[in-house]
């Protein structure tokens, strides 16, 4: 992308040799001319919350190792330090800061298919003399992974940031981790994570995926579902430490671990997930059971009966769509998000405003809560007027339930309240206000079905002392503000040094378009002949 189209011109500059320079952090990136150049400083907030990752995950690992963290200087190899494997390096950006920010690293290896993005990285790691540290490798990326799934060499953290899915490399990823290593992961794909195409997501992900509003969330819990399947086929599982629904992607960090006896879990973190078709009401349903032995020592492993739901729905008799399956487990490890937010020092990072809002909202969400509603969907089903967030908190909390907001939708809510009680609130709360409860709805409509039934559960609308969250109340920086014109995904990178085609590209530019053309030309002519022909024969005809 070029300067007149980003967001941030002041970091492209040319030098006095030619070459374009994007800076971010503390590196520097050349780039042979300004239309070479791919960089998307939106995607500044993904590499600057991964370092900011990396090094709160590597500080007990150096310790063990009787190592300081404050002590070794960014940019110098330590040799019991951790080793880096970035698996789809492009330009060598993010593995440059990594090399420039993190201290005690052994080594980073810079990968990539590209021939040319190879040689881009060992450019950019000589112009940013880290070339001690990062090893360019030109090589498919799972077939470094599957070169390194000795013990001895397997990697503390593996990044994967590709365009598109990451499930071609998750196989060789899950092998070539370090037992207690730090998994990175991207998923960009969210439209077939969102529900648009949910055969897609199956064959990618081994998931079906719903258009529900929580469709954020949701990709995230397909994603982590999908990464534990993969462990568990080598005896492994996954801890998630952070898992973010970001601009147009999802980012997860877990760590991954070795034990067949805690393999057998997995089917109580995994469960599906019904989606009333009218209403939008939702139930999930575990795959398994976990419950203590009678020993006290053991656990039993059971299967579970169900389904949670009727074959219509209790509310607006509507039929349920059946989704999933995906994570139903935390999406985040608190004390890790706790101690991250604390390690974030004041100027260290260009986005440190936003990383801080958005992990001070993922502090203050319900752990063993999945999912979430919106509450202007709720109030458009129901045909009602929606207030202020603090009315629907404060009914919340004055009926002894909990609520969160979620990072993933600035609409969310988050409650263990069941959706029986939520309706009961709309209902409760237009009828205070002396309103039609059936005004705007259809006979038929499921917003009339749920309205025309009278409301069961007392509702309190007093004000509660804690209706307002504390992120909300301190006005942080929780969800992105869009910082250009078109600023969503770009354009898969070319990864080309080359300015201009070549005299052999130019000159089969529209080779097929030009040979296709003269094929319908000779066709018309062909077929006016045969017509002339006809034309005579026919004169003839008539003349004798």
């Amino acid at each position: 992308m070029t300067t007149g189209q980003v967001c941030h011109p002041d970091r492209f500059y040319e030098d006095t040799n030619g070459w374009w320079v994007v800076k971010e952090g503390k590196a520097e990136i050349l780039f042979p001319s300004e239309k070479d150049v791919f960089y998307n400083p939106v995607q500044e907030f993904n590499r600057d919350l991964t370092i900011s990752v990396i090094k709160q995950f590597s500080k007990p690992i150096l310790e063990e190792k009787g190592v300081q963290p404050e002590d070794i200087e960014p940019g110098k190899p330590c040799d019991k330090g951790i080793t880096v494997l970035e698996a789809l390096a492009a330009s060598g950006l993010r593995s440059i800061r990594f090399a420039r920010e993190i201290g005690g690293l052994k080594q980073i290896i810079a990968n990539d298919w590209s021939s040319q993005a190879v040689e881009s990285i060992r450019r950019n790691t000589k112009h940013n003399d880290v070339q001690d540290i990062i090893q360019p490798s030109n090589n498919d990326a799972s077939m470094v992974m599957y070169q390194h799934k000795k013990l001895t060499d397997r990697f503390n953290v593996i990044d994967l940031d590709p365009y598109g899915t990451p499930s071609p490399f998750l196989d060789s990823a899950l092998q070539s981790i370090a037992d207690g290593g730090l998994l990175c992961v991207t998923a960009t794909d969210m439209a077939v994570l969102c529900g648009n195409s949910p055969e897609t997501c199956y064959t990618k992900y081994g998931a079906i995926s719903l258009k529900t509003k929580s469709c954020h969330e949701f990709a995230i819990r397909i994603v982590l579902q999908c990464l534990e399947a993969h462990a568990n086929r080598y005896g492994r599982y996954i801890r998630p430490l952070l898992s973010l629904s970001i601009d147009f992607y999802t980012r997860v960090f877990v760590t991954v671990h070795t034990g067949q006896a805690k393999c057998k879990a997995s089917t109580s973190k995994l469960g599906h997930v019904y989606q009333c078709t009218g209403c939008e009401a939702l139930a999930t349903h575990r795959l398994g059971r976990v419950t203590p032995h009678q020993n006290g020592k053991n656990f039993k492993y059971n299967l579970v009966t169900g389904p949670p739901v009727g074959r219509t729905c209790e509310f607006c008799d509507s039929p349920f769509h059946i989704g999933g399956p995906i994570w139903l487990d935390p999406l985040h490890d608190k004390l890790f998000v706790q101690q991250l937010l604390q390690s974030i020092k004041d100027g260290e990072f260009a986005t440190e405003g936003r990383i801080r809002g958005m992990l001070s909202v993922v502090l203050e969400e319900l752990e063993d809560v999945p999912l979430y509603y919106e509450i202007p969907r709720l109030t458009n089903i129901v045909k009602q007027s929606q207030e202020k967030l603090t009315v629907y908190t404060s009914a919340l909390l004055n009926a002894g339930y909990k609520f969160s907001l979620s990072h993933a939708n600035k609409h969310a809510l988050k409650t263990d309240a069941p959706i029986s009680f939520l309706w009961d609130l709309l209902r409760r709360l237009a009828a205070t206000k002396n309103k039609d409860l059936l005004k705007n709805l259809s006979p038929d409509s499921p917003g009339y079905k749920i309205m025309s039934k009278p409301a069961v559960a007392e509702v309190n609308f007093d004000p509660h002392p804690h209706a307002n969250p504390p992120s909300r109340e301190m006005n942080l920086v929780r969800y992105q503000i869009n910082p250009e014109a078109n600023w969503g995904p770009k354009a898969r990178s070319k990864t080309s040094i080359i300015p201009e085609k070549s005299e052999k590209q130019v000159r089969n530019q529209g080779r097929k378009q030009k040979a296709s053309n003269n094929d319908q030309t000779t066709n018309l002519v062909s077929k006016k002949f045969k017509c002339d022909n006809l034309s005579n024969l026919q004169l003839q005809d008539q003349k004798s």
